[in-house]
């Protein structure tokens, strides 16, 4: 598992164990827990500057759930990233569906999924937590809750991916590329039916010791209008349980949904596994269920415990990771992967 007090390379890590016959991710770490030192991880290199606008809350003392909701929030409303909120890429209709959730340190959690025209969707997934009995909200229904709430209505759609959808549309052929939106191990430029999508997903402990999770895309590029995959759904996308830790995945959300995958990742933990080993056995559960659907698409998850200690693993190479603490600001890992 990986501390936050240092970083070992992929490739060379001496003492790591081995499972299901490929090296886990570091296993030569201090486990101390180092209390008052928050912590904030999240998946791809745009999680950099998301980690960077939590930190703000967190080295003041902030609650966890403060800085993931305005961590996120950066990526939301970039409009050259086109896989999370403002500037996503539409479904085959032309329209830019987004997705979200949110969790705190005491279970609490709220939902939207199929939200059209709100920049920031994770807000309003706070908002169902905290303001109705309610998880999750949909569609127009949700659009009609965030508002009531204030929030204001906005074209998501913007002249690139207008272009990018118009030129798809050209064939309409659904052939998505692989880690398409990490940006530095994998260049997005590619021809023009060939886009994929990605999340953030982003964990934090705060200097109290407690954590939250926050999860937020605008979904599958060109998917069928009403689909929703994993990021908006508690337990696949997103889990959070301040006893053992937090754990958020990226990818193909249909795989994820199937095997529960964070919900997974953290009662593995539980059991004892590290942050590592537990996402590397929530990838192997899916490669072992359909090992010849896991050759053409990409799952990656993320976790940390409540010792501060991190991991991730994917099916494919080419997965990143954000961390940002006291000792190793603005880091980018690149993840181990089975193929």
């Amino acid at each position: 598992m990986i501390s936050r007090r240092k970083f070992l390379a992929v490739g060379s890590l001496a003492g790591a164990s081995v499972l299901s016959g490929n090296k886990s991710f570091g296993k030569t770490m201090d486990d101390s827990v180092l209390t008052g030192s928050p912590i904030v991880i999240s998946t791809w290199d745009f999680g950099i500057a998301a980690n960077a606008a939590a930190w703000q809350i967190l080295k003041n003392n902030g609650r966890a759930l403060d800085a993931v909701e305005t961590g996120v929030h950066v990526p939301e409303a970039d409009l050259n990233n086109q896989s999370v909120g403002y500037g996503g890429l539409p479904d085959r209709d032309g329209r830019v569906t987004l997705d979200a959730c949110i969790m705190d340190e005491f279970g609490n959690c709220g939902s939207v999924a199929a939200l059209e025209h709100i920049i920031h969707p994770i807000s309003v997934a706070r908002r169902v937590m905290e303001k109705t009995p309610h998880v999750m909200l949909v569609g127009a229904g949700a659009l009609q809750f965030a508002l009531e709430q204030g929030f204001k209505k906005k074209n998501l759609l913007t002249p690139s991916s207008e272009k990018a959808w118009k030129e798809w549309l050209k064939t309409a052929k659904y052939n998505p590329e692989i880690n398409v939106e990490n940006r530095l191990f994998s260049p997005a430029k590619l021809p023009g039916n060939q886009y994929n999508h990605d999340t953030i997903g982003m964990l934090a402990l705060d200097a109290s010791g407690n954590m939250s999770g926050a999860c937020t895309t605008s979904g599958m590029a060109y998917k069928m209008h009403g689909r929703v995959g994993d990021s908006p759904i508690i337990g696949a996308g997103l889990y959070v349980d301040n006893e053992i830790g937090g754990a958020t995945s990226t990818g193909v959300g249909e795989e994820v949904i199937r095997n529960v995958g964070s919900f997974l990742v953290v009662e593995l933990m539980r059991q004892g596994y590290s942050p590592d080993e537990a996402c590397k056995e929530a990838v192997m559960r899916i490669i072992r269920k359909k090992p010849e659907t896991a050759k053409q698409i990409q799952v990656g998850f993320l976790a940390l415990n409540k010792k501060g200690q991190f991991g991730g693993y994917a099916i494919q190479k080419g997965f990143s990771f954000a961390v940002c603490d006291n000792n190793d600001q603005k880091q980018l890992i690149k993840s181990p992967s089975y193929y």
